[in-house]
């Protein structure tokens, strides 16, 4: 979302501050534009390696939607708020935002998206049900009641993970597991903490769950089911983070005293914990963690076995960036990570594994809107303008379809 508080200058960025500049200066005096992303060990920064490159694709003029996609890529509108899904008398919510593909199990697929409306109770989930051919055969809700549903995650066990960024009134933001089909009904899992939430993925590997936190000084957070993967109990934790984040850094757990919030916010419950400015989306894929930092945009990746954590993409690093306003990631099967703008050019910009951005798509004539829920299922990537040509309570909101190759 875009936020409406001052921007806040957390001691990670302060530490960062200097080997930026550094770095910089370096690449100046060697004769180099500050156009190349950071060489981390959780890139493959080897140019030879054609995962590490950027495709060879060119944004098209906009379509008839008004998307420009790259030659041989096509768009379609599903759903706009206020309005029924096609085929079906499900009115789509307003103020789109996260998002996520599951399969359906008899050739179709589910996408999931949250509702980010900011008055109480006026948020949820909602789902359209595609057909083996990409045919619309249900709309439905599976979440209700809720507030300010911003981004979540799919856990491997195929539910949703739907994060209420609820930072006002009785109580703060909840994780809700809610089951994309609709049969069960969604489960608050306050286990998970009571704050502002972003986003959550899920380590399959070491069986942990990492959330982010939209707030100029907000936390990465740890939780680790006493009972994986049921998430009734278990130990939550924040991030500490040690050395230098621009070379590689470690990252020290401490744990969260009261995850219920109800001694005190819990970003400020541990004071050796380090801020990240407006966490924002996050991914797990292949033992790494992705995710995002609006507020200086960066794009993180932590390795959960190494415990290292580095920095894949700064935008300070180039002197035209290609994506900025970092919000909503995705993983694609090539591998590279998909960024929804908030803000910059309205853009879903590409990372390849060696942190270097390229345009995958980009919406004109919406840009006081944001790209946000992201997802791919083989050779179709839903995402929304959250709130299209309309007012920021997003009624205006549009969700569109590309089909194309995703690698």
């Amino acid at each position: 979302m875009k936020k409406r508080i001052p921007a806040y200058s957390n001691k990670l960025s302060d530490l960062a501050l200097d080997r930026r500049q550094t770095l910089r200066y370096t690449l100046a005096t060697l004769g180099l534009a500050v156009s190349s992303p950071l060489l981390t060990g959780c890139s493959d920064s080897n140019d030879s390696n054609n995962s590490s490159r950027p495709r060879s694709f060119t944004l098209q003029a906009p379509d008839e939607n008004g998307i420009a996609l790259p030659a041989g890529f096509t768009s379609r509108i599903v759903a706009r708020s206020t309005e029924a899904v096609e085929g079906t008398d499900y009115v789509w919510h307003n103020a789109p935002d996260g998002g996520a593909c599951f399969d359906a199990g008899d050739g179709g697929w589910i996408y999931v998206s949250n509702s980010e409306q900011f008055v109480e109770g006026a948020g949820g989930v909602s789902a359209i049900r595609f057909d083996s051919n990409g045919s619309i055969i249900d709309a439905y809700n599976i979440l209700s009641g809720s507030t300010a549903n911003c981004a979540g995650g799919a856990t491997p066990w195929q539910t949703w993970l739907s994060c209420e960024e609820k930072f006002i009134g009785d109580r703060l933001g909840l994780v809700y597991e809610c089951d994309p089909f609709g049969l069960e009904p969604p489960i608050a899992r306050p286990a998970l903490g009571a704050f502002p939430h972003e986003a959550v993925a899920v380590d399959d590997v070491m069986q942990a769950l990492y959330l982010t936190e939209d707030w100029p000084d907000g936390k990465l957070y740890r939780f680790t089911p006493d009972n994986y993967p049921d998430l009734d109990s278990g130990q939550l934790e924040v991030a500490e983070v040690i050395g230098d984040p621009m070379t590689g850094a470690s990252v020290n757990w401490l744990t969260l005293p009261d995850p219920s919030g109800l001694s005190g916010d819990t970003r400020l419950q541990v004071p050796e914990s380090t801020p990240f400015n407006g966490g924002e989306g996050i991914v797990f894929k292949d033992g790494l963690i992705f995710f995002a930092t609006k507020g200086d945009n960066r794009i993180w990746c932590y390795d959960t076995v190494a415990n290292q954590l580095e920095i894949l993409y700064d935008d300070d690093l180039y002197e035209e960036p290609v994506l900025r306003g970092v919000d909503n990631i995705t993983i694609a099967p090539s591998g590279e990570i998909y960024v929804a703008e908030d803000g910059g050019s309205m853009q879903l910009v590409a990372l390849t594994k060696g942190g270097t951005p390229y345009p995958m798509a980009q919406v004109f004539g919406q840009d006081g809107s944001e790209i946000t829920g992201p997802a791919i299922m083989g050779n179709r990537l839903y995402f929304s303008s959250q709130r299209g040509t309309g007012p920021f309570s997003g009624i205006g909101g549009i969700t569109y379809e590309i089909t194309g190759d995703f690698g």
